[in-house]
């Protein structure tokens, strides 16, 4: 895979190439950009570009001093835009809400649409269910703990666990990949807890995501009615914020659309993107 290297350390991504428009597609905690692979296949007029960003499943460990927290992350994925000199970009995440604020700390001048597929948003970092395991994280050796965790059948299927992030299911080789760096890798463990450690107090979140009413650019939220770990209400609340924003609600689905419903999440993306 092609790297760049940043001032926060090397990341490794993913670019289908091509003249069409670019979009640049952000995963979740802990994953990659793997988490996009069934959508990829229906976006061949586009240019996609996907960075496996330091969240548990990237293979090289960042700088020691780097800046992991949610703010430090939003200004890395705008390093990214930078370095890479990506222009008119549609900026689409899902799981992981950070993205978002290249709004808040005004550095959203690349991105030209904002898709938030069924993420955190408002006070929802992380969301309830992934607290406890947040919290684990950032005690002295806790990331090693859950990294024991993620062996087991219930961590990985059960929707009172992991399993809550998808309907049907990951499938065990691509949570073997996603969860091997932080196995393998005291460094990237570290980077791990930095992040658990790196969100902070509820009323900062809110002032950051009220922010969004800043971007007055096209945007599209797409949300999962049964998601076990996004409120229902955040879509909407999401679509009101934005003064372009528009809803879409796709059943039969947890956080996870681009797992669970991915031709459905392909077709509402590329009719948004001709629309726009």
């Amino acid at each position: 895979m092609p790297r760049v290297t940043l001032p926060a350390g090397g990341i490794e991504y993913q670019d289908t190439g091509g003249d069409g428009p670019v979009l640049v597609l952000t995963h979740g905690f802990p994953m990659d950009h793997t988490q996009w692979r069934k959508v990829l296949p229906h976006l061949d007029d586009y240019r996609c570009v996907l960075p496996t960003l330091p969240l548990g499943a990237h293979r090289t460990p960042m700088n020691p001093d780097a800046d992991l927290s949610q703010r430090g992350l939003a200004h890395l994925l705008a390093d990214f835009l930078d370095a890479l000199d990506l222009r008119e970009v549609t900026l689409v995440m899902n799981d992981w809400g950070g993205p978002q604020f290249l709004v808040s700390e005004g550095r959203a001048d690349r991105v030209a649409r904002l898709v938030l597929v069924a993420c955190e948003a408002f006070d929802n970092f992380p969301p309830p269910p992934a607290r406890p395991l947040t919290t684990l994280c950032a005690l002295p050796g806790g990331v090693r703990v859950m990294m024991a965790l993620t062996r087991t059948k219930f961590f990985r299927h059960s929707k009172k666990a992991f399993g809550a992030v998808s309907l049907t299911g990951v499938p065990d080789p691509v949570l073997d990949a996603w969860f091997a760096p932080a196995t393998a890798s005291k460094d990237i463990r570290r980077d791990v807890a930095k992040f658990a450690a790196g969100t902070p107090k509820a009323s900062v979140l809110l002032e950051w995501s009220a922010r969004l009413a800043d971007f007055d650019r096209p945007a599209l939220v797409v949300w999962a009615p049964d998601d076990l770990m996004m409120p229902p209400d955040h879509g909407r609340r999401l679509a009101e914020l934005l003064p372009r924003g528009r809803l879409v609600e796709i059943p039969g689905s947890s956080t996870l659309i681009p797992e669970d419903q991915p031709d459905e999440l392909a077709r509402v993306l590329k009719d948004f993107l001709a629309q726009e």
